[in-house]
């Protein structure tokens, strides 16, 4: 089921960012809601914010140590913890989505942009969205997790 979460997050990656390239020029944009939302067509080829720009090779080895890393632990350490599954299955979908893209195009496509309070948030995309989502559900399960730990040496003594 897990694993059917993190595949329905790179479908929908996917075919958003198809549609985005099929559809739209390059710096073209389109309001969604006036100052706080627009599809943007935009290209990454580094990482958040554009960082370590050109270096493919280095995405290319740390996303197959992330994927292999987020793949094992799901299947050892998370086995009865359906939420740290939960985050791992979007962390899985968002790394597997824009490797897809930096493997065939060289480059990541972006385009939800979006203003925060007046500050142009830099644009991001479907996996971006999910990778963030995972990292907030994973802290979330550790912080429930760290606390059943706390009630379970608390009862003992």
């Amino acid at each position: 089921m897990y694993y059917l979460l993190a595949l329905l997050v790179i479908l929908l990656d996917q075919w958003t960012k198809w549609l985005i390239v099929k559809s739209m020029e390059i710096g073209e944009s389109i309001e969604i809601v006036r100052d706080f939302f627009y599809i943007t067509s935009h290209r990454n080829r580094g990482a958040a914010w554009g960082m370590l720009e050109g270096q493919l090779w280095l995405f290319y080895i740390i996303t197959v140590i992330v994927v292999a890393g987020i793949i094992y632990y799901m299947q050892t350490e998370a086995k009865d913890k359906p939420l740290i599954k939960i985050s791992l299955a979007f962390l899985l979908g968002g790394a597997i989505g824009n490797f897809i893209d930096r493997l065939f195009r060289k480059e990541v496509v972006d385009f939800l942009n979006t203003y925060i309070f007046s500050y142009d948030f830099p644009i991001f995309n479907i996996a971006d969205a999910s990778l963030t989502i995972g990292v907030i559900l994973l802290m979330a399960a550790m912080l429930i997790e760290d606390k059943k730990e706390k009630r379970k040496m608390n009862g003992s003594h």
